[in-house]
């Protein structure tokens, strides 16, 4: 696909932007299910991502400088708390440069942000009032928050171990809590059975729409360091930032700004890495893992939906799967904080990872 071009028109509520990875049937931005209604498969969007330097607006000093790859009709209203735009901070580790792209400088603290203001534009575009998302923490954290920008009431399915900081910061917006007990899985599936009464599902993992927002992070980083980097480090959970950098890396190369997407490493705590074990070990690998508790818990996800898309994406790119024991995990906590960069367990786990990844690398 090309970029968009001056005056191409960007799409209505009318316009096919889900499509089916498994029947490719296509569904409008206005359709409010989460699966194919045809044959309950995942949606994915229906177009590659499409970039253009000409068309970024350097007015805006937030992701929506590159409003014109998101899948919004012209007159969508954005919902924005000023995302985006976040620093990348090199560091000398080893007599090498990484590049740590801060993330958790975004409004509601987490990556998430890119997502949901895309998902939060387009559920204010088509006239939805009510909607509900699952999450460990920063997910519905920063879903509470978009919906409180948007004035759409929200409700979150959350495990009722969840972090009490993430859980008094998703009802500080508002937001109505469900606290679902055992493990993560067990607080998506509610959700998906309260989605079936009519809410809209603005899932970070089932509505694709965040992958348009998610590769605005890939855009970030090539006008940040003025080329594509040759690896990207990230921890995985569910992928959707991980799919969403490949989508706007793609595009990236597409409009010929780079020669090869960089290397996508996925890091994932041992004790729960069903994504490293089907990439080392094929399917049989599932049998070696659980959903065992990490300190890692905003990546603790042991069947995440996109398994396929997200082992393609690193397969394509050359990259590879690295799965980090708790200690480890525990360690790099004050690594990085000497650094200046107080992080979150579950970003911390790729300091270990670092250490296995050679080459211009920008972690997350």
């Amino acid at each position: 696909m090309t970029p968009r071009q001056e005056g191409d028109m960007l799409p209505t509520s009318d316009t096919p932007v889900y499509r089916c990875l498994a029947c490719q049937a296509r569904q409008p931005l206005s359709f409010t299910g989460w699966k194919c209604p045809a044959c309950g498969g995942l949606l994915d969007l229906s177009e590659p991502a499409r970039f253009d330097p000409g068309q970024i607006d350097s007015h805006h000093y937030t992701l929506w400088r590159y409003r014109h790859s998101f899948p919004l009709p012209i007159g969508a209203e954005a919902v924005t708390l000023g995302e985006g735009l976040t620093p990348l901070v090199p560091v000398t580790m080893n007599g090498r440069t990484v590049h740590f792209k801060l993330e958790f400088t975004n409004p509601t603290g987490s990556f998430k942000d890119r997502g949901m203001t895309v998902v939060l534009s387009a559920i204010r575009a088509i006239g939805v009032t009510a909607a509900l998302e699952d999450s460990s923490g920063n997910a519905g954290a920063s879903f509470a928050g978009y919906a409180a920008r948007a004035r759409v009431r929200a409700s979150v399915y959350v495990p009722a171990s969840a972090s009490g900081p993430k859980l008094t910061q998703i009802a500080a917006y508002g937001a109505e809590i469900h606290a679902i007990e055992g493990p993560r899985s067990n607080a998506a599936e509610a959700a998906q059975r309260a989605a079936t009464t009519g809410l809209y599902y603005a899932s970070h993992v089932f509505n694709p729409l965040g992958l348009a927002g998610q590769a605005t992070a890939a855009f970030e980083i090539w006008e940040q360091l003025g080329r594509l980097p040759e690896a990207v480090v990230l921890p995985v959970g569910n992928g959707t930032l991980l799919l969403g950098l490949q989508r706007g890396f793609k595009a990236l190369v597409a409009a010929g700004l780079g020669q090869r997407l960089p290397r996508l490493v996925g890091v994932q705590a041992l004790a729960c890495a069903p994504l490293w074990a089907q990439h080392h070990h094929g399917s049989a690998g599932l049998a070696k893992v659980s959903e065992g508790a990490t300190l890692a818990e905003g990546i603790r996800v042991f069947r995440p939906a996109r398994a396929e898309a997200i082992l393609a994406a690193i397969r394509d790119s050359g990259g590879t799967l690295l799965a980090v024991d708790e200690p480890a995990i525990e360690a790099g906590r004050p690594e990085l904080a000497r650094l200046g960069l107080y992080a979150e367990f579950t970003a911390a786990i790729v300091w270990e990872a670092l250490k296995h990844v050679p080459g211009e690398v920008v972690a997350r």
